[in-house]
């Protein structure tokens, strides 16, 4: 069992318990991961690095988790060797979607985490684990009886049916989904002869993936169901993207006739320099950019062919990935050279133009070859923050908050220019993740006018808060009713920044903000300070100096890797020599010693260049000596340096050793020509117990002494000027060829024989010669290369021995002793197969009592040391660790001594620091991540995240919460509660960092969608957020909606419209509306991700128009058919007619296509027009000519059953384009209810569902698909803001009629729901939920990380 620290409770602020999991740092990630990367939607980044799996939080570019996955079960327990049983290369990773679970039932399901992570590997496997736990979930494998078990993992993704499945890419061309309930495989696809080499899915359909070949087969695959134990139903098209893919074939054939590679192989083995990759466009449905290695081609899916292609830029190097913005119209491409090429797209055209080169790898600091870009992914996190602080500015400030709009609650200087930011992260080989920073502003006509922006923003928050106060001091147009302020107010609610027209330009900046340094390299070696008496102390004292918390490794790359055991980070990185560092050795507490040896290359030369250098750690200079002009015969082979880091011996393979003394001009002592095998330096001596200890160890009588040479006893020409008995003496142990032991003893300056006691029986090995030793006064233990541990205590002359079974032994290390320790002789002992052992001698059977298991399935160690920052008798021991996959691992030694037995655990250090604190919510315990969540909704003052002291028992928390006059909703004494749960992180400073908090104190006094839009874009759910920043537009248009159509019945009564001055109403209303609402087209659709809700007419008519634009150029006929369709559901029935009559004749749509244009052109009366129509019209719907028919509907306007029609074939957005543009009122309602269905069952996608449930006035819709989503928070705080947002446009009325409404003031008022006790039930149940959520909290204990 773990015992902390005395004292460690109360650590400082700036302190944690450390989680056993941050035990481990990884190596750099290579070439055999496939640039696998994701971020969550939260903001935490994980790639793979070799066999790891690597969590970092990008924001404080801090290390939170490393996930080490195990060898396959059936290698590692078979009979191969043990290199077959290694963990296999991560080759792909990606995270859940999913949001924080509202079910507080089964919150403490493993299952239901939002921390998921899908992994895959190059033998087939992918675990998915969850990252709470820090533990697999579930394998999934293909059957291993079959041919494609070991098929590796080329790239994965979620895809949603009725639950998230799993996609995957096995092998070279099988794609397979996996249902994570069953843990079974219930669909696949074998793409044969295609290479596959990337799967990706749509942002608009989360149903939706499509796979692309490495020579431009694209597979699209739509989930209809499957999971959960229902049956699957996919539906398959497959396309071809004309590409130059002579790079790709002749990289192929290379590696066929290379045979390097097996069937079973992914294509990131095949071609290990760079893939074919594309990526979905976030901003435009059905558009995919593709990358190959020369050219980049802008792909439609719904027309199945290529819009435009772009070569790469001469001068540029081959491309190996892509990426789009989610909010500007920019694609990046990632060169193999690790420069990015930023494109811009032209204004209304898919074409794009290369915008600037920026190299991702600075050419100051780094080394030459400059390392190499391995992957770069987007942060959407931090975007989606930036844009919610965007359009919540737009706001007007809520007039329920007005008590205490004068108060500043937090100093947050604004930006006098508006920029959109955004960051994203580079990853390359030598283990370092760049953060960089991309800023877009806007320039017009050579001006950079952000500060205008502002302006325009803060005018129309004030013409807002003016109309809601019966002022008005912009002109804006009167009508009679009150639905024009109630457009006025619509109009300043939903303004966007305005986006970039014909006069505008977009600058780009790009700089890196963080950088995130782990291991650089292979490590080969590994190095601890000894806690010595002389090691800081020339004098001496009383205690031995205090070891520090520092390990220092050599890698193969000649960097030194400083790592700070107790903030589990790289402290400091030295690049010390050009080849691989062969030996490590500290000198004292500050110094290293290190040394490389490489073969001479001269013409006719033989030798080795030796060469030495001595590094402060405190200033980073390094210091060679011992430096030679011409090769030396034999290479050096290891070094040893005394515990005080005074002396330093240099072994040499066949050369005698050489002793110097390490001043600050390292001089040589003494060359001393024998046939050492192993030398080692004596440790501190062990302090010793008060009481009596009774000693177990099998004695022996002394006898006599090997034989050893004498040729160094009694010699007194190393006998300095200055006395020797000045200086501390030091001794080091030794065994010779002949199996002879030795013992030296070096003081200042000279060197002579430490004479120990010798025992009886001869000590040299039968088995083997002795391979490892480790000395520390008065016992030597030895091992040999037969397994066999024996140790003798060079004053008593005492010895014993035993086998342990096992290969020849490598390394032996003494664990560090304290005052009150009853055992001194544990040890630490690595075996020739790469496995390790720990054994206490003081028992009476060392090998009954050791731990003999591997440690670490699928991870050889390469080196360890035990950690000498020990200090307490009480405080476990710690193993350093250095695997073969180049990680570094900290593993905890706990000793029950009742029973005498060891076990090994990851370590608890007691304390852990860092830098600055991690503030991810997403990582808390998910009762507390609710909790926080919940804060932010109802509304706390900034000034709670920044108020230093604590607070007390007594003190009223209520305080911090924001002043609403709005009704109440849910328990009122839950926040109070909530935020005394919190106070820990506060004061911590985990909660939000200061970025953050800045803009959560520009929206709080907002409004409740937008304090909801922040909440959600913490947690990471994007869409979620995307709809609580159009509620305040769906509401508008909902009110604005009954206000015209009461204003439409009354004009009815006195008039009888037929239906021509219907449609001349309707044409001068849609004009009316068009010019009212002006310059909003742009700025609608400015932003991109913000159109995946897009409901209003002039949203979806804008982007149908412009799509018209990009296929103007097509002239097949199946393109044809297309172009017809969209121009139909535009309106434009002349340039449709146009087209339909330049079919050929011998075309195979001559006869649709002219009767088409003949019905479209017609000016009949419409009675019998009308019918022959409709019967035509039903029978291509019979043939599968269902647009055909469809346009004929159009043609006689039947635009309602045309669009009923387009639904049932699937067409749901070009149904509701065609509703934008020719129906209103409930007949508009109607299309748009029937898409929101669709979209909620079929789709699952709740959050457009809701906004399409709001526009079209189904409000009890809404609410019930918020009941049966289990999400009672959204649902009561829905019913607050629509609440809120009616009483800010009513407000007028409300003075009017304040005597009739003042005893109903404190109750929920929602448009579209007139029974009162779907409101009562909503609240009641969030009540009910928030006390079960205090409860949950406070039966949940605190974790920082």
């Amino acid at each position: 069992m773990a015992v902390s620290a005395p004292g460690s409770a109360g650590s400082s602020p700036g302190t944690r318990a450390a989680s056993s999991w941050d035990s481990v740092l990884p190596g750099p990630p290579s070439r055999d991961n496939a640039g696998s990367a994701d971020c969550s939607p939260a903001g935490l980044l994980a790639y793979g690095a070799g066999s790891t799996v690597v969590v970092a939080d990008p924001a404080s570019m801090q290390l939170v988790a490393v996930l080490s996955v195990p060898a396959p079960p059936r290698v590692a327990s078979s009979s191969s060797p043990l290199s077959s049983s290694l963990s296999p290369f991560v080759t792909s990773v990606r995270w859940l979607p999913l949001p924080l679970p509202r079910d507080l039932v089964g919150i403490d399901d493993p299952s239901t985490s939002n921390l998921q992570l899908a992994v895959g590997d190059r033998q087939g496997r992918i675990a998915i684990w969850d990252l709470r736990s820090r533990r697999v979930l579930l394998w999934l494998e293909l059957d291993a009886s079959s041919e494609r078990a070991r098929l590796g993992v080329q790239d994965l993704c979620w895809v949603r049916s009725s639950s998230w499945l799993v996609a995957s890419v096995n092998g070279q061309s099988l794609v397979a989904l996996w249902d994570t309930s069953s843990g079974r495989c219930i669909w696949k696809y074998d793409a044969s002869p295609e290479i596959l080499s990337c799967l990706r899915r749509d942002p608009f359909d989360a149903r939706h993936l499509c796979a692309l070949s490495v020579k431009g087969f694209l597979l699209s695959a739509r989930v209809l169901s499957g999971g959960s134990g229902e049956e699957v139903d996919v539906v398959v098209r497959e396309h071809q993207v004309d590409a130059d893919v002579t790079e790709m074939d002749r990289m192929h054939k290379e590696m066929a006739s290379s045979s390097s590679s097996s069937s079973s192989s992914p294509a990131s083995a095949i071609f290990p320099l760079g893939l074919p990759r594309f990526c979905f466009s976030p901003r435009w449905r059905g558009i995919l950019l593709v990358a190959f290695p020369r050219e980049m081609i802008v792909f439609d899916a719904l027309y199945g062919t290529s819009l435009l292609a772009h070569s790469n830029p001469r001068g540029c190097a081959k491309i190996i990935d892509i990426l789009a913005d989610p909010d500007e119209d920019l694609v990046y491409c990632l060169h193999r050279d690790g420069k990015l090429s930023l494109w811009k797209r032209k204004l209304n055209e898919q074409a794009h133009i290369l915008y600037r080169i920026e190299d991702l790898m600075p050419s100051i600091g780094n080394p030459v070859p400059s390392p190499s870009v391995l992957a770069v992914v987007f942060c959407q996190a931090e975007s989606v923050i930036q844009n919610v602080c965007r359009f919540s500015e737009n706001f007007p400030t809520s007039s329920s908050l007005s008590s205490v709009i004068g108060e500043t609650p937090l100093d947050c200087p604004k930006s006098p220019t508006f920029t959109s930011k955004k960051c994203f992260l580079a990853i390359s080989d030598d283990g370092r993740i760049w953060n960089w920073l991309l800023s877009t502003e806007i320039e017009r006509n050579g001006i950079i006018t952000g500060q205008k922006l502002v302006s325009e923003r803060d005018m129309d928050r004030d013409n807002a808060k003016k109309l809601m106060s019966g002022q008005q001091d912009t002109p804006i147009h009167k009508q009679d009713s009150s639905a024009g302020n109630h457009q006025a107010l619509g109009k300043a609610i939903t303004a966007k920044t305005a986006g970039t027209s014909s006069n505008e330009n977009l600058l780009v900046k790009i700089s890196m903000v963080g950088q995130l340094h782990l291991l650089s390299s292979t490590v080969t070696t590994l190095a601890v300070p000894s806690p010595s008496l002389t090691a800081i102390l020339s004098s001496g004292g009383n205690s031995p100096a205090a070891a520090v918390p520092l390990v220092a490794l050599g890698t193969q790359s000649g960097n030194i890797d400083i790592i700070d055991v107790y903030a589990n980070a790289v402290a400091e990185s030295f690049s010390v020599h050009n080849s691989l560092i062969r030996g490590l050795r500290w000198l004292g507490n500050t110094r290293l010693v290190s040394f490389s040896s490489i073969k001479a290359s001269e013409k006719g030369g033989s030798g080795f260049i030796n060469r030495l250098v001595v590094t402060c750690v405190r200033t980073g200079l390094n210091r060679p000596f011992r430096v030679m002009q011409k090769p030396e015969r034999a290479p050096i082979r290891a070094l040893r340096a005394s515990s005080s880091g005074r002396y330093l011996l240099i072994m040499f393979r066949d050369a005698p050793v050489e002793v110097w003394i390490m001043t600050k001009n390292p001089m040589m002592l003494r060359s001393l020509a024998l046939p050492f095998t192993v030398m080692e330096w004596t440790l501190p001596s062990a302090p010793w117990p008060n009481e009596n200890l009774i000693s177990t160890q099998t004695s022996s009588s002394s006898g006599d002494r090997p034989s050893i040479p004498n040729s160094l006893q009694n010699d007194s020409s190393l006998k300095g000027t200055s006395s020797a008995t000045d200086d501390p003496s030091e001794s080091f142990a030794f065994t010779l060829a002949n199996g002879g032991l030795g013992v030296f003893e070096v003081q200042g300056r000279r060197i002579h024989d430490f004479r120990p006691k010798w025992p009886s029986s001869p000590f040299v090995s039968t088995d083997g010669m002795i391979s490892a030793m480790a000395y520390r006064l008065p016992h030597v233990v030895m091992g040999d290369r037969s397994g066999n541990i024996r140790w003798w205590d060079v004053k008593t002359g005492f010895s014993s021995s035993f086998n342990t079974y096992r290969e020849g032994i490598r390394r032996i290390k003494f664990s560090p002793v304290v005052s009150g320790d009853r055992s001194r002789g544990r040890i630490a002992v690595l075996f020739n197969d790469n496995t390790f052992s720990v054994y206490d001698l003081d028992t009476q059977d060392p090998l009954a009592n050791a731990l003999l298991q591997p440690h670490f399935p699928g991870t050889l160690v390469l080196e360890l040391d035990w950690l000498p920052t020990r200090t307490h008798k009480n405080e476990p021991l710690v193993l350093c660790v250095t695997g073969a996959d180049s990680s570094f691992r900290l593993i905890e030694v706990n000793i029950n001594s009742a029973t005498t037995t060891k076990r090994v655990e990851p370590r608890v250090l007691k304390e852990k620091f860092r830098p600055v604190p991690l503030c991810q919510p997403i990582l808390f315990p998910t009762p507390h991540a609710l909790a926080l969540r919940m804060i932010l909704q109802l509304g706390v003052k900034p000034s709670w995240f920044s108020s230093p002291e604590a607070a007390s028992d007594s003190s009223d928390l209520r305080s911090h919460m924001v002043v609403s006059t709005l009704p109440t909703v849910g328990d009122p004494v839950v926040p109070e509660l909530l935020l005394k749960i919190l106070e820990p992180y506060r004061i911590e400073g985990c909660l939000l960092d200061a970025e953050r908090t800045s803009i959560y104190s520009l929206i709080v006094y907002k409004s409740s969608a937008a304090r909801c839009a922040f909440a959600a874009a913490i947690f990471g759910e994007y869409l979620e957020a995307i709809f609580w920043l159009h509620l305040p537009s769906a509401l508008y248009h909902l009110i604005h909606k009954s206000s015209r159509k009461s204003s439409e019945q009354a004009s009815r009564l006195e008039v009888d419209p037929g239906a021509e001055n219907y449609d001349d109403c309707s044409k001068d209303e849609k004009s009316a509306e068009k010019s009212e609402h002006g310059g909003r087209n742009n700025r609608g659709k400015a932003y991109g991700q913000f159109n995946l809700m897009a409901f209003e007419r002039d949203a979806l008519r804008t982007s149908a128009k412009e799509r018209i634009a990009w296929h103007e150029n097509f002239d097949g006929e199946d393109a044809i058919q297309n172009r017809v369709h969209e121009l139909v559901s535009m309106g434009d029935l002349e340039a449709a007619v146009m087209l339909l009559l330049s079919t050929p004749p011998e075309g195979t749509y001559f006869y649709p296509n002219a009767l088409r244009a003949v019905a479209l052109s017609s000016a009949v009366s419409r009675s019998l027009h009308e019918l022959a129509v409709k019967v035509v019209a039903a029978n291509m719907v019979r043939t599968d000519k269902s647009l055909s028919g469809i346009h004929l509907l159009c043609a006689v306007g039947r635009y309602q059953e045309a669009c009923s029609q387009l639904q049932d074939a699937g067409f749901w957005t070009d149904a509701a384009t065609l509703a934008a543009t020719h129906l209103h009122g409930s007949d508009y309602d109607r299309v748009l209810l029937r898409w929101a269905d669709h979209i909620l069952r079929n789709e699952h996608n709740i959050w457009r569902a809701l906004i399409l449930y709001i526009a079209s006035g189904a409000i009890r819709e809404a609410l019930a698909a918020l009941r049966d989503s289990q999400q009672p928070d959204a649902a009561a705080l829905f019913l607050l803001a629509c609440h809120e947002l009616q009483e800010e446009i009513a407000q007028d009325q409300r003075h009017e009629e304040e005597d009739a409404i003042k005893g109903d003031e404190r109750k929920l008022v929602v448009p579209g729901v007139e029974d009162e006790q779907d409101v009562i039930a909503v609240s009641e149940y969030y009540g009910q939920y928030q006390r079960k959520l205090v409860h949950l909290c406070m039966d949940t204990s605190m974790s920082l990380d």
